[in-house]
Parts: structure tokens; C-alpha cells; sequence
């Protein structure tokens, strides 16, 4: 049998987001907005309209790794296209590469004004653990870390008094039917927090695992 081995090269690449709003110097506030599992950055922007108040910017991230969704019979023109931003598969450089790209695009903002307005950090599904890894990582001073139908990254240091993440005011958004933040498992989340003392706040809506406009709105206005 072959000795086969695996390595790893760093290459650059572009990345996409979508934004919407006032140019950077003219925001009174940023909010960095992470989709979910198998969408992409325009269709998730427009899910956050209720953000839109002519002051926010509001920049949407597109995972690196894109792929085909459904049936794979047939036209690759007849399939939509998702957007991921890990899997278990090397998950370790997997972060590396997202957190790198967003720590690139924050710089990308901040090289356009003198000083950086508050940033807030919404984060829908599978986008919650990619947020909660950027906020931890210290590399983004988020006045508000928001995670929308998802945890908090299960292996993120949150007993430290230093730990970034108590610096932050994070807040647990569910829906009261979602099928994916179960019961059961907002109940183990809220205990981890718990026991490690992060403040924390628990909304919900009436609804499923989806975006709420007039749960946004009165979020993003407290």
C-alpha cells in the first residue's frame, strides 16, 4: 500500500460579502452579520433589513467553502448554490483561514475611518460558532455578540475573567419551534454558561429556525 501523507500549503484567495448601508466613515454603528449553513451573503443581508435605519452598515461574510445543494442529477445551472464555513474535515486550519479572512476584512473597514464606531456581531445557525471563535479570539472588540438559532463554540475559554467573550454582551436568540436549537440543547448551553458565570440574555420569538424582522428590529434598537 501507498505511504500516503498530507500536507498543507497557504495560498491567498478572494473572498466575498455583501453590505449595505452608509460608507464605514459615516456609520454610527457596524454590525457584522454571519449566515447560516448553505446561504450566501446577499440572501442573508437582505434577511437582516430590519437592521436598516440609514446609520448602521451592515456587512454580510460569505463562508470560503461553496457548494451545490439538492439533487445531484442534472444541470449544475438548476442548483443552488450554499455557502459553509467548516466541517469536521481539518477543522483546525479551517478556522485558521476564516478567522484570518475576517480579521483582513475588519482592517479593511477600519483603514477607512479614524476611529471605528461599536461593532455588533449577529450570528444566524452555523454562523454563531464561527462568530463566538472571532469574538473569543480577541481580534474584534464587539460591544454585543448576538447568536441567532446557535451556540457558542463548545471548546471556547469562557472562565477566565479575561476570557474576550465577558467583555462582550451576548445574547441568545431562539425560536420558540425551532427544530435545530432544541429545548435540550439551549438547556446544556445555558447550563455551560452558567457554571462559568458569563452574563448572558435569552430571547425568543414565536417562530422557527429563521431571522424574525420585528424580533431584529427591537434587538438591534435596545
Amino acid at each position: 500500500m501507498a505511504d500516503i501523507r498530507t500536507a498543507h500549503v497557504t495560498v491567498p484567495r478572494t473572498a466575498r460579502y455583501a453590505a449595505f448601508g452608509p460608507p464605514p466613515g459615516e456609520a454610527d454603528e457596524w454590525w457584522i452579520a454571519f449566515h447560516g449553513y448553505g446561504q450566501l451573503a446577499a440572501a442573508f443581508a437582505e434577511q437582516c433589513a430590519a437592521l436598516d435605519n440609514g446609520r448602521r452598515l451592515v456587512v454580510a461574510p460569505e463562508a470560503l467553502s461553496r457548494f451545490y445543494q439538492g439533487d445531484l442529477i442534472g444541470s449544475a445551472g438548476d442548483r443552488r448554490v450554499g455557502a459553509s464555513w467548516m466541517t469536521r474535515e481539518d477543522r483546525e486550519h479551517e478556522i485558521t483561514d476564516y478567522l484570518r479572512y475576517l480579521d483582513h476584512l475588519l482592517a479593511s473597514l477600519c483603514d477607512a475611518v479614524a476611529t471605528p464606531p461599536p461593532v455588533h456581531v449577529l450570528a444566524f445557525s452555523q454562523g454563531t460558532a464561527t462568530a463566538s471563535r472571532w469574538v473569543a479570539s480577541g481580534r474584534v472588540r464587539a460591544v454585543r455578540l448576538v447568536c441567532w438559532g446557535g451556540l457558542i463554540a463548545p471548546e471556547l475559554e469562557i472562565t477566565s475573567p479575561s476570557a474576550p467573550l465577558r467583555g462582550t454582551r451576548v445574547q441568545l436568540v431562539l425560536g420558540l419551534r425551532d427544530q435545530f436549537a432544541t429545548p435540550e440543547r439551549v438547556a446544556a448551553e445555558r447550563a455551560r454558561l452558567d457554571e462559568a458565570e458569563l452574563p448572558y440574555e435569552v430571547i425568543t420569538f414565536d417562530g422557527g429556525h429563521r431571522l424574525d424582522h420585528a424580533t431584529l428590529a427591537r434587538i438591534a434598537s435596545a
